[in-house]
């Protein structure tokens, strides 16, 4: 077998590469390069998608490998709806606007159903089975090489409307949904997260960072925040009607309160505590350049995302042995289940746990 060097789309930001198992001197010359990283879902490794990246791959391969068309979902071609097909489109809208689901929530829904209606359109929706759905999906899967993801979602689209639309009883269309993958949350280190949310020279931009990490917010959570929100006299931020409509408090550290308020002197928002020029919400495109700069800028972990400062701030929670019960609290989370995660995203080494194999031998020298 041959390694196999996956070309990327222009966009791409990775370039991914296929290692047969027997191959450890080229394996090994690939760890090697910066930004190296193993997909264990996808059995794969990949680099930073630059020219000097992809031509170094190819010399480490010596000359000795195959170049394929980077797998890639495959876009799935729109068609025109019928009239019934818009009919059943906004059947489905109106049955989750009644629901009270937030306008992205909706938008999503109606993008997986339209996909839906593109296959059975010309059906009588409500002849549809069950095993007609599933075998749509298999299709997409082995054909379109949709993602976990996209299925779930298409999933819960179908599923929307035949439950809220049409009041199908649930357990008639219980579909066939994808094993869920036990992934942990890719974390920063204490020193990651120190040189990023510190390298933006612009104040406001160095007080959303603190605020996001310091506080374990979304972003969504953060461009919500108003000034009324921040109660320094007791220590916290109040959190309005963040994910499932729930409202909840977070901690406000004391060294990001002192960064807020010579924030707030220089910028004195109106009503947002982060607003744009013109008063309105800051935006998420805004906040996501300002983190890949600042990720660009220490030569950080090039796969973090905004996201990752959260899950930075749980992990390092659970380190510093804050009690796991108000960590669910503060971070939203309906179930402990769901915070435990970060359990096992704490860091492990030699260092931090002391392995029965030191003990034990340690034990022996001392009684020799």
């Amino acid at each position: 077998m041959q390694p196999t060097i996956y070309q990327p789309l222009k966009e791409a930001k990775r370039i991914k590469v296929f290692i047969p198992y027997d191959m450890i001197v080229v394996r090994e010359a690939l760890k090697k390069m910066d930004s190296s990283f193993w997909h264990p879902h996808q059995k794969l490794w990949s680099v930073i998608n630059t020219a000097q990246n992809f031509e170094h791959l190819k010399k480490i391969c010596g000359g000795n490998y195959n170049i394929e068309k980077d797998i890639r979902f495959t876009p799935i071609p729109s068609v025109p709806l019928t009239e019934n097909a818009l009919e059943a489109l906004y059947e489905l809208e109106k049955a989750l606007v009644l629901k009270q689901y937030s306008h992205s929530s909706i938008q999503v829904y109606k993008k997986m159903f339209s996909v839906f209606l593109g296959k059975f359109m010309h059906r009588n929706l409500k002849e549809v089975t069950k095993e007609d759905i599933e075998g749509f999906v298999y299709e997409l899967i082995t054909k379109s090489k949709i993602s976990e993801s996209y299925q779930n979602q298409l999933i819960n689209a179908i599923k929307a409307y035949y439950e809220h639309a049409l009041k199908t009883p649930r357990e008639y269309y219980d579909i066939q949904r994808p094993k869920k993958a036990v992934s942990i949350p890719n974390v920063l280190s204490k020193t990651e997260v120190l040189n990023i949310i510190q390298s933006p020279q612009n104040i406001k931009h160095k007080a959303i960072l603190h605020t996001i990490y310091g506080s374990g917010l979304r972003i969504s959570e953060l461009l919500n925040l108003r000034i009324t929100d921040i109660h320094s006299n007791d220590g916290y931020l109040f959190i309005k009607d963040s994910k499932g409509k729930k409202d909840r408090k977070t901690i406000l550290p004391e060294q990001l309160l002192v960064l807020l308020r010579t924030y707030y002197k220089a910028y004195k928002p109106s009503y947002w505590l982060f607003e744009g020029q013109s008063g309105c919400k800051y935006s998420t495109a805004s906040i996501r350049a300002i983190f890949r700069k600042a990720v660009n800028d220490t030569n950080s972990n090039p796969w973090a995302t905004v996201h990752t400062l959260r899950h930075s701030f749980a992990t390092h929670c659970i380190e510093n042995n804050i009690n796991i019960r108000h960590l669910q609290n503060m971070l939203g989370h309906s179930s402990p289940k769901t915070t435990e995660i970060y359990t096992k995203t704490i860091e492990i080494n030699n260092k931090t746990i002391i392995s029965p194999l030191d003990t034990l031998l340690k034990s022996n020298i001392l009684h020799l």
